[in-house]
């Protein structure tokens, strides 16, 4: 007889590995029968433990996935369809009864305990789970995803659990989102998390604030930055297949996820940690992955989001490796095609150059913070600072040699030239390149710089 409390849940997950797993397997009846048993969880229909079935169901997936059965997992999922078949089937009219979101609810929870749970095995066998729960999911049931969001965005009680669910699913943990060559899956999965972000960033704006904002819409957003930022990141999707076939589904994802950020202060940002951890995060990969969107935003757009990394530069390690990478990216980008090009001819590139000379105050802005954080601050990431310090440098003598005299002038005059030759000394054997060996270079020289300038 299975137990009716949630203690099953509660066992370490150390224990599936090796003849532990295999003891697991016996101690209740097969796991997919366990999984089909859901009346010997009573306390999963208790609202107050909906938290718990996440963790009941994770627990309940690892058993599932060790048998490694095709089969046995469909019939595990039994249950979870006749929820889906029964929501899929409800009245629009009838949709926003409690029931109805009760029930959305649990099964959000529910499965993305199983999800968790591709994520806990050997590679390949990672990689097949996977695959069972992605087939079983699309096409099939993903509409019912977008219907929730679609019903619901001004609930978070219900689109927090299905938001989770999707970051869940597009987690590349482990490369299980490897999908064979010829298959479509990652950017049909793409173009779901694309709806998903659009149908509720489209529907959060207009909401006005209440008093709880972090509940009401900024965790919800922050979600959805981990959402896309995984997505962006995965290296499961190839992004150019949506510009070549004109498929708008990244350029919308990446238009309201702006459009959403943009509606939050940055004071309100850094003042909620979990959504400026979810902010940097997705900066630092659009800014990798993505730059040419960046460069195609308009003018004001584009210093609010750029103006938004000289603010994180100031903030924790972390957040301010983000910036650092972002900056590095956009003026690697400028010194590749503006700098050194031997014609400027792309869009991006003659936009870059464009923005580059009407926010020349922001950019130099930049480089001071950069090198103010090098000088005032003891970080552990000098190496990702020297990055974009280096890169910011070669894309404008000027720029630099306006950022030195603004130092300078801040200091007692008889400082002037001890902190001018250290200047001097920053670039000797300096290269105009970004070349890892002249970036090792002049890391080293910015280390005996910070060294020097603070010295007594």
């Amino acid at each position: 007889m299975l137990t009716s409390s949630p203690n099953l849940c509660l066992l370490p997950t150390s224990l599936f590995s090796g003849t532990s797993s295999k003891l697991l397997t016996k101690l209740w009846s097969t796991p997919h029968e366990l999984a089909r048993r859901r009346d010997q969880f009573p306390f999963i229909e208790n609202w107050e433990c909906f938290r718990s079935r996440t963790t009941l169901y994770y627990t309940i997936g690892m058993l599932i996935f060790l048998e490694d059965s095709l089969l046995k997992f469909k019939s595990a999922m039994e249950p979870f369809l006749q929820v889906f078949v029964r929501l899929e089937s409800t009245p629009e009219a009838l949709f926003q009864s409690d029931a109805v979101k009760y029930a959305f609810v649990g099964l959000m929870r529910d499965l993305r305990g199983i999800a968790m749970a591709t994520n806990r095995l050997a590679l390949i066998k990672t990689r097949r789970t996977y695959g069972f729960l992605f087939d079983w999911l699309y096409p099939a049931h993903m509409p019912l995803l977008l219907k929730g969001i679609t019903h619901y965005a001004d609930i978070p009680e219900v689109t927090t659990p299905l938001l989770k669910f999707m970051a869940e699913l597009v987690l590349n943990k482990s490369q299980r989102l490897n999908f064979d060559s010829s298959s479509p899956n990652g950017i049909l999965l793409f173009r779901e998390v694309s709806k998903l972000i659009v149908a509720y960033g489209s529907r959060i704006l207009p909401l006005p604030n209440k008093a709880d904002l972090y509940t009401s819409k900024y965790k919800g957003i922050s979600i959805c930055l981990i959402i896309l930022t995984r997505a962006l990141s995965g290296n499961f999707v190839n992004f150019g297949i949506f510009e070549l076939y004109g498929d708008r589904a990244l350029v919308d994802a990446l238009d309201i996820t702006v459009k959403i950020i943009l509606s939050i202060p940055l004071a309100d940002i850094f003042a909620f940690r979990k959504v400026a951890a979810a902010y940097f995060a997705f900066s630092e990969s659009l800014f990798s992955c993505h730059l040419s969107f960046v460069l195609s935003l308009d003018k004001t757009t584009f210093m609010l989001v750029v103006g938004s990394l000289e603010s994180g530069l100031k903030d924790s390690e972390k957040i301010s490796s983000q910036c650092a990478s972002a900056i590095d990216n956009l003026a690697t980008f400028y010194f590749t095609h503006v700098t050194v090009g031997e014609s400027v001819t792309s869009p991006a590139a003659l936009n870059l150059a464009g923005l580059l000379s009407d926010c020349a105050e922001l950019f130099s802005r930049i480089l001071r913070t950069l090198f103010e954080v090098v000088i005032f601050e003891n970080r552990g990431n000098h190496w990702t600072l020297s990055r974009a310090i280096l890169s910011m440098i070669l894309i404008s003598e000027e720029m630099f040699t306006n950022v030195k005299a603004q130092i300078l002038v801040s200091y007692p005059p008889d400082l002037h030239q001890r902190f001018s030759l250290c200047f001097t000394k920053l670039m000797t054997d300096v290269m105009l390149s970004l070349d890892l060996k002249n970036r090792e270079k002049f890391s080293q020289n910015l280390t005996r710089f910070k060294s020097e300038f603070c010295a007594k």
